[in-house]
């Protein structure tokens, strides 16, 4: 008989059915508008041949060579073992690694999304357990916005997130905007997702009611298709990684005419009059003017001019997406996009002012937050070290070395054991080539993984772990006002465990399981963690656990602030409201970031030229900008074996877009599989030409599992598709030292011959315990 339950993911709610234990399909929840494909895909990939089942060493490892030198992680056969056997030799490397080499010895890496649940969050129990068993080396800020997250502190203060609290919501926008420019477009492919899950998608239908009402858009992408066609929204082609000189064009226009917001600018902000120096040139001699940004961007003077003129006569909004960021110099669109609001006029006001990352999640101008839900509790890590998270592969390559971040001077630790579990770093890092020969050095990887994935594959001790299917949990997404039921959908694949399993049973080995488990079984956690919620909001807030487990979804009272730093109180009274910056406003000029003295980072913002785009020398012998932004068929890498990414592929191969005009300059048709390659790499890819992607730009999402042609061998060619064998591992500064993905020149050719098999689903070799 079919029994129906609730499933909460990333991408969103929906219904799962299942007939005597076996998942049948997935269904869209009936209340939800404008639900995820990715969900009903993770029917065909739960019990696909890629799945781990039991713990797996890596046989060079197990035959007692466990420091690489030969490339042989990513290449080498496993061997299966016993869990006894596995949990007594990764406690007993844990051991050796920190009683010889010390606990900053051991990376706690873990970034990535894993499970929607409060209780089975991987990175929370990793830190957690890590912490309690002497610390570890962490990472620090994101790869989707670390340059975001390291200027916005220093320009509008507050956490690095607290912006997402202070920007105009969608329904403020519909009543009161007039003009939305949106740098990086509002893709809404990036909406179905929402870190910790989400009751149900409303970002879609919130862009239509401000559509309806009236509301004009502006989209300033390489990409026609970042902004829906419901929309009807303008689209100005900007050549990738010059998004800072358009706006310096159009904020050199408002300064010109004095059309920019004075009043605004001389209470609330400070550093404008250095900054408007250097728009007039009075710092290096380049006028900042329209022609000047059209010359960079290829948008066209006249559309600056008139750009310029619309954002200071109409309630506006400046958006920008992370997107933008993740580029040589990220921080400087951020930087400038505030600025350039400021002078707008509409900072403060009702609809108007700035804000980021507006279709990068359900959440993000949905509401501003929702009340604090319980999750596993963090255990203070007793080691100070961290590294930016994008520095993994210089901080096993070069330990030792000092790089700079954000004014401080870091030391790169020598990491000997790397934990990870949660994540994928051979989806979320640059140049994997580089990536993988880093990976060789430390004596041990551990890797908590469902699926034979690359990173597993590049493990040496594999331990299986249950989906988000396969355990009970709830769901509480960022700023959704809703908890959802996680109740398990099926049994674990093979020997597959919970997170929270294999860090206990590693903590009893270690002597600290009471310490970690605090006595409660995994059922009595997550009871624990939704009434501790209902605790600390009133019992009237929420049904009890049982009712709620009944009912799936419980809706949070609404979060009503107040919301430090807000812009309306700042342009209200500066005085009674100031900003966490050190002047308490807008910070146009920042002093403290102009003493440390960065030559790729100024005071203010400033246009740097990239390394790789469109002007560059090296466009002679590549002459295409790569855009890898996020997949629509997955989260990351997340599913790319479910049905609906693989769904996406043509004739198995991740799906590259090309403008027509490039494509039949290479004799390269629709369906084709191609060669994608500069310096760092290749892999193949099958061609869709669509008049939607500016000249001069292709696009390959990222999130394919990574597939060479031979292991372990430098520059060998993926077969599959990641672009992430093109990107380059490269900071966006000495501010952030955040990656730069989007700065990257490739050129791509018709591949000759017959196309190597895909196998990045397929099992390594494995030989079964005896």
């Amino acid at each position: 008989m079919e029994r129906r339950m609730s499933v909460a993911t990333h991408w969103g709610s929906f219904v799962a059915v299942v007939d005597s234990g076996r998942l049948v399909r997935i269904e869209p929840r009936p209340d939800d508008p404008a639900p995820s494909s990715i969900a009903p895909g993770m029917v065909t990939a739960a019990e696909d041949s890629a799945r781990v089942l039991r713990p797996a060493v890596r046989k060079g490892w197990l035959d007692g060579t466990p420091r690489v030198d030969g490339g042989a992680r990513g290449s080498d056969a496993f061997v299966e073992v016993g869990w006894d056997e596995a949990i007594t030799l990764v406690s007993e490397e844990l051991r050796r690694v920190r009683s010889r080499h010390g606990d900053g010895a051991v990376f706690g890496g873990s970034y990535g999304w894993a499970s929607a649940g409060r209780f089975h969050h991987a990175q929370g129990q990793l830190h957690r357990f890590l912490a309690l068993g002497g610390g570890f080396t962490d990472s620090r800020n994101t790869y989707s916005t670390a340059a975001l997250e390291v200027i916005l502190p220093h320009v509008i203060g507050g956490h690095p997130w607290s912006y997402q609290s202070r920007m105009p919501m969608w329904d403020e926008i519909a009543e009161n905007g007039e003009l939305v420019v949106a740098f990086g477009g509002l893709a809404l492919k990036n909406s179905q997702i929402n870190p910790g899950g989400l009751a149900k998608h409303q970002t879609q239908d919130l862009q239509r009611r401000c559509r309806e009402a009236g509301v004009r858009f502006v989209n300033v992408s390489p990409i026609r298709g970042d902004a829906a066609g419901f929309l009807d929204a303008e689209w100005l082609p900007v050549i990738p990684n010059t998004d800072t000189a358009a706006m310096l064009g159009i904020a050199h226009t408002m300064l010109v005419n004095g059309w920019h917001d004075e009043d605004f600018l001389s209470r609330c902000c400070v550093g404008f009059d250095r900054f408007a120096a250097y728009l007039v040139g009075e710092v290096d001699g380049v006028r900042k003017d329209a022609a000047w940004a059209a010359g960079i961007t290829g948008i066209d003077a006249e559309a600056i001019t008139d750009l310029a003129r619309r954002l200071t006569s109409k309630r506006s909004v400046i958006m920008v997406n992370y997107a933008v960021q993740r580029a040589d110099h990220g921080e400087q669109p951020i930087w400038m996009s505030v600025v350039l609001a400021a002078m707008a006029g509409s900072m403060g006001r009702p609809g108007g002012g700035w804000g980021a990352g507006y279709a990068t999640m359900d959440a993000t101008g949905v509401a501003r937050g929702r009340v604090s839900v319980a999750t596993i509790p963090a255990v203070p890590n007793p080691v100070a070290d961290f590294i930016p998270v994008a520095r993994i592969a210089d901080t096993l390559l070069h330990p030792g070395e000092f790089i700079d971040y954000d004014g401080a001077r870091l030391t790169l630790p020598e990491l000997r054991l790397i934990y990870w579990c949660g994540g994928n770093p051979f989806h979320h890092h640059q140049d994997l080539h580089r990536l993988s020969r880093a990976w060789q050095v430390p004596d041990t990887v551990v890797v908590h993984e469902a699926w034979w994935n690359t990173t597993a594959k590049f493990a040496d001790i594999v331990l299986p772990v249950a989906t988000g299917l396969e355990r009970d949990d709830f769901a509480a997404g960022f700023s959704d006002p809703h908890l959802v039921a996680m109740p398990k959908v099926r049994e674990p694949a093979g020997e597959s465990r919970t997170d929270h399993q294999i860090f206990a049973a590693l903590a009893a080995r270690l002597g600290f399981e009471a310490e970690f488990t605090e006595s409660r079984s995994e059922s009595e956690w997550v009871r624990h963690l939704y009434e501790r919620t209902r605790a600390e909001l009133g019992d009237d807030a929420l049904p009890g656990f049982d009712d709620f487990w009944r009912i799936s979804t419980a809706a949070l009272p609404p979060l009503t602030g107040p919301f430090p730093g807000d812009l309306a109180d700042l342009r209200a009274d500066p005085g009674r409201f100031p900003l966490a910056t050190p002047s308490g406003r807008i910070e146009i000029f920042s002093a403290a970031i102009d003493s440390f003295g960065y030559d790729d980072c100024a005071g203010h913002p400033t246009w740097f030229e990239p390394a790789e785009w469109l002007r560059a020398d090296l466009s002679d012998r590549f002459p295409l900008h790569l855009i890898s932004n996020q997949p629509a068929s997955r989260l990351h890498s997340q599913y790319d074996n479910g049905g609906h990414s693989l769904g996406s592929k043509i004739r198995g191969r991740e799906p590259l877009t090309m403008n027509p005009a490039d494509a039949a300059a290479r004799g390269i048709q629709n369906g084709m599989i191609v060669r994608v390659h500069n310096d760092r790499g290749s892999c193949l890819a099958g061609v869709i030409l669509s008049d939607d992607l500016m000249p001069g730009v292709v696009q390959l999402a990222t999130g394919a599992w990574w597939d060479p042609v031979r292991p372990g061998q430098s520059g060998t060619m993926d077969r599959h598709g990641n672009p992430n064998v093109l990107t380059a591992d490269r900071p966006c500064s000495r501010l952030s030292q955040g990656p730069s993905a989007l700065s990257a020149l490739v050129d791509v050719e018709p591949y000759d011959g017959t196309p190597p098999d895909v196998l990045a689903f397929a099992p390594p070799r494995i030989t079964p315990p005896s």
